[in-house]
């Protein structure tokens, strides 16, 4: 595995695969790797003749009092990882070569990208629309692998993809989960001891909205959301930052569940956030 911290490195590297005819999957990351990572890579591998993975903590995507100073980084155990499941690269930029000085150009979603988790973490967003297209830029994958935990992520992406008739095409894998169900993240290890325990609470609500519809045949959609809310309310030290049931292409929320649906929520335990969603479906 090749450890490219260079732009232009990465670009040259790109372009003699595009010679010989080769196929590219690319899996961003900001590090800390999971075995949700290591779903996308796998897919990357078996679907592609070479895949990059990238490690870029992006200062754009975290507000003022967020926790980019202190996310989780271990550059050394990564490259062990990359290099077991036999990535051909491993992109590794710096903040300085990503946004030189002068930098000014970004890339916003207009309505997408402005509820739900964008209503939490204002210009979020902005910044993972920016950042994702510049490695699109650099990297020019013919295929990108990202997981369902994002879900509003991957709607943002995939309509940025689409209206800048970009030649990539994005890929979504389910979400990995420990054996308790919580949804596998970098953050999981802000949580204490007792958070740990209480945090496979946020998936068990959210199968709760899953049984209602896909099992007793519920179709209003606040009295799902509802459901959730109450079963999370249950556990003081959660604080609940949003439940919504929303359509899968514009995340506007819904009032009756008719076809594909996506039930999302964020809470707080601690100063942790964790979020969380399942997709429903009325067959």
């Amino acid at each position: 595995m090749e450890i490219v911290r260079r732009i232009l490195r990465m670009k040259e590297i790109v372009r003699g695969w595009h010679r010989q005819g080769r196929t590219i999957g690319f899996v961003p990351t900001m590090g800390y790797l999971h075995e949700g990572h290591l779903s996308l890579i796998r897919e990357s591998k078996r679907m592609t003749d070479h895949t990059v993975v990238s490690i870029f903590v992006n200062p754009l995507q975290f507000g003022p009092r967020e926790d980019y100073d202190r996310y989780p980084r271990d550059l050394d155990r990564d490259v062990e990882i990359l290099s077991r499941e036999s990535v051909d690269v491993l992109f590794y930029p710096s903040v300085e070569d990503m946004y030189p000085p002068g930098y000014r150009t970004y890339i916003d979603v207009e309505g997408l990208s402005q509820k739900w988790e964008g209503a939490s973490r204002p210009g979020h967003f902005r910044g993972v629309a920016t950042v994702v297209c510049k490695l699109f830029h650099i990297v020019q994958p013919d295929f990108a692998f990202f997981g369902q935990k994002d879900a509003q992520q991957f709607v943002i992406l995939r309509r940025m993809v689409q209206d800048l008739n970009m030649d990539v095409e994005l890929i979504q894998l389910p979400i990995v989960r420990e054996s308790d169900g919580l949804a596998m993240s970098s953050r999981n290890v802000y949580l204490s001891p007792e958070e740990r325990t209480v945090a496979p609470r946020l998936y068990q609500a959210l199968q709760v909205g899953r049984r209602l519809v896909q099992e007793e045949g519920e179709r209003d959609a606040e009295k799902i959301v509802e459901a959730v809310r109450s079963f999370l309310a249950q556990e003081p030290r959660i604080r609940i930052d949003y439940v919504a049931l929303v359509d899968l292409e514009d995340l506007e929320p819904i009032e009756t569940v008719r076809g594909p649906a996506l039930l999302a929520a964020a809470i707080y335990l601690g100063p942790t956030r964790l979020i969380d969603n399942v997709t429903l479906n009325t067959k």
